[in-house]
């Protein structure tokens, strides 16, 4: 049998905002953006998921980054 997956679809902005699901985060005052994006995937990481892709939107210098982890099993 095939191995099943969910994705996440993170949405990244210049400014270092993140959309995710709906649910806006943005960094604290004075913290770097790539430290908040890490802090952000790093809690990604830590519930299973990994990045299956990126998905770089040129014009508006922001990006879509795709997670991906295996789908649970519901017990029989």
């Amino acid at each position: 049998m095939a191995d099943k997956w969910e994705y996440r679809v993170v949405y990244v902005d210049p400014r270092g905002r993140i959309s995710c699901e709906g649910v806006e985060f943005v960094r604290q005052s004075g913290e770097n953006r790539t430290a908040f994006m890490k802090r952000y995937f790093d809690t990604l990481g830590e519930e299973g998921w990994e990045v299956a892709g990126v998905h770089p939107l040129v014009r508006m210098e922001s990006s879509y980054t795709i997670f991906k982890r295996p789908k649970a099993v519901a017990a029989a």
